[in-house]
């Protein structure tokens, strides 16, 4: 239904349900009936998650966030709160591993410095 509550701006609202397979009354009952006490619970909790979201700084995912509702005192599963983190954009931020680049504490010979460059000058512009 909300597509077209998107849409009715453009279009009709007659060919709009008829397009996507819908009556206008119930496309008209469903606007007008109250949230469901499922759809209600929803929002409340969504409220939470919301909140300790942003209190993790973005880096609690579904299971974290699971178990923090449920300190809070809400009967709540993992699928229903990673649907309600899933269908409102929250999602935790990794951290990236370390990756290490250089290991100068090798047990490998050390190749010799053949050039023994000399980079000093006498003066400006000189080489």
């Amino acid at each position: 239904m909300l597509d077209i509550d998107q849409a009715k701006n453009e279009f009709p609202v007659q060919r709009l349900c008829k397009v996507l397979g819908v009556s206008q009354s119930g496309y008209f009952a469903h606007r007008n009936r109250p949230a469901s006490k499922r759809q209600h619970e929803d929002m409340v909790l969504l409220a939470h998650v919301r909140s300790a979201f942003a209190l993790s700084n973005g880096t609690y995912g579904s299971p974290r966030m699971t178990r923090e509702l449920q300190d809070d005192g809400f009967a709540v599963g993992r699928r229903r709160t990673a649907r309600l983190m899933r269908e409102n954009g929250m999602q935790a931020r990794r951290k990236r591993r370390f990756k290490r680049t250089t290991d100068s504490n090798h047990a490998w010979p050390v190749a010799p410095n053949i050039l023994d460059q000399d980079f000093t000058a006498t003066g400006t512009d000189q080489s």
